[in-house]
């Protein structure tokens, strides 16, 4: 009972529409003269496709393949609706027989014409993009093509699985309309690879198939397809999924330029800062980026200045070239000691370093790793000077004194160039502290002794008046670290 319904519908239908079909050859040949190439390149491809439907309608219905049925539903649709706009507006007798061929298409398909309420189709307003369509068919490739070109979209097409990948290697594709059922490579394995791949698993992948098992739908959607259409599509829904799409795509390409730019911002501040800061100090700044502006914060911190003793002196008996070699192997190894104590450099001023401890993230332990940075740096000066000989340079010694205070550190200069540095008395008075030093000395301030929470060994201290400072300096003399 239900396939004699059915086949009952199938004849009400065809009729209707083979029946058109008989009625626009007529009027097709009454209007040749008046029509323009493209029209009569449409007239032909809905004739093309009524002659393999009416083909196809003589077999035994149980022999029709519904894949290649809705194929053909689709071309007659598209053409026919192509026509309806382009040509029938100006001849009442094609626009009706048009609409009842359409109507006969959407019986067979068991939908209605999608119209709104005043029976005119919606027009989707959509940003143009790069469609690739992809279907063994050519009408249905060059219907696509003609609907979306309307649009301001560019449409390229594809005719094998293989034919789309190799477009989507050569093109950034803002959409991809995937046909499923294609011989050799089929539209699930070009979906399978499209999500693979790193590049192009971005790309929204709509779906366009006869097949409607809801098993087939699932599958595809869980392979990563954007949306699932059915043949024949309604090009006002297909115009909205593919704005959809679009925009989809767009978001992605925007968050992945921002993502690139982060990258090359980061590997910039790596570079450019890398060789004066420790990694701590680049990570905070790549966290932090809003540090980059000009301004600071008070900060308590221990400075640490260091300077060769008599330098100048041995340099004037060097030759230039032995003076750089000289000071490049101690600012070196120094540097290395001080990032690896979490040091901040600010500066070398000639032969002498300034850093600090305690900016731009403070420890509870600064002044103590600030006094073991000393050490080590006073233990390599052995190890510097063995070098130094064998080349026949002159040992050199070095004096480093230690303060603890608050400074104001931050990001200091122009609009045009900047520095992360520090301003403050402290820095002042931890100079003259280094102006004091001996070669092989470290003197720590007062105020980084009571900081101090290792066992160090602290030698007598001695109270100062200096030059510029109104107030008396109390220094001690570290000694080295006490060992149980």
């Amino acid at each position: 009972m239900s396939s004699n319904r059915s086949d009952q519908v199938q004849t009400l239908w065809s009729d209707i529409l083979l029946r058109s079909i008989v009625e626009l050859r007529e009027m097709f040949e009454g209007l040749r003269e008046e029509l323009d190439d493209q029209a009569v390149e449409d007239f032909s491809h809905l004739f093309d496709g009524a002659d393999r439907l009416e083909a196809m309608l003589a077999k035994d219905p149980g022999l029709i393949d519904r894949h290649d049925l809705l194929n053909i539903l689709a071309a007659l649709r598209g053409y026919a609706e192509m026509l309806q706009e382009d040509v029938a507006q100006a001849h009442p007798g094609l626009n009706d027989t048009l609409s009842r061929l359409l109507k006969a298409v959407h019986t067979a398909h068991g939908g209605d014409v999608e119209q709104d309420s005043a029976g005119k189709k919606r027009v989707i307003q959509s940003e143009p993009g790069f469609i690739l369509a992809v279907d063994d068919l050519q009408e249905n490739r060059e219907l696509v093509a003609r609907y979306l070109s309307r649009s301001g979209h560019m449409v390229v097409t594809a005719a094998s699985g293989e034919e789309a990948l190799r477009t989507l290697e050569q093109a950034d594709v803002d959409v991809v309309l995937l046909d499923l059922a294609m011989p050799g490579m089929d539209g699930r394995e070009v979906l399978r690879r499209i999500k693979d791949h790193p590049e192009w698993r971005a790309t929204p992948v709509i779906v366009i198939s006869g097949r409607q098992d809801m098993d087939g739908i699932i599958e595809c959607i869980e392979a990563g397809a954007d949306d699932y259409l059915f043949k024949p599509f309604n090009p006002v829904l297909l115009q909205a999924r593919i704005k959809a799409g679009i925009e989809r795509k767009r978001w992605h390409d925007r968050e992945e330029q921002y993502r690139q730019q982060l990258e090359r911002n980061e590997k910039f501040i790596r570079a450019t800062f890398g060789r004066y800061l420790s990694d701590e100090i680049v990570t905070d700044i790549l966290e932090r980026p809003e540090g980059l502006e000009l301004g600071g914060d008070l900060r308590q911190v221990t400075i640490m200045m260091s300077d060769i003793r008599g330098f100048t002196t041995l340099s004037e008996r060097l030759a230039p070239a032995q003076v750089v070699t000289l000071i490049n192997r101690y600012l070196g190894a120094m540097t290395d000691i001080i990032m690896a104590h979490h040091g901040t450099i600010d500066e070398f001023i000639g032969d002498a370093i300034l850093a600090v401890f305690g900016a731009p993230q403070r420890r509870d332990d600064d002044a103590d790793r600030a006094v073991n940075c000393a050490l080590a740096m006073q233990a390599a000066m052995g190890e510097i000077n063995a070098v130094n000989q064998a080349e026949g340079l002159p040992v050199i010694k070095t004096g480093i004194a230690l303060n603890t205070g608050d400074v104001i550190a931050g990001n200091i200069g122009s609009e045009r160039r900047s520095k992360y540095g520090f301003v403050g008395h402290p820095m002042n008075v931890t100079s003259r502290i280094e102006d004091l030093t001996a070669g092989g000395e470290i003197l720590i301030s007062d105020s980084t002794l009571k900081k101090l929470r290792g066992p160090f060994r602290v030698g007598g201290c001695q109270e100062l008046n200096v030059k510029g400072i109104d107030q008396s300096i109390v220094v001690h003399q570290i000694l080295g670290v006490e060992h149980e």
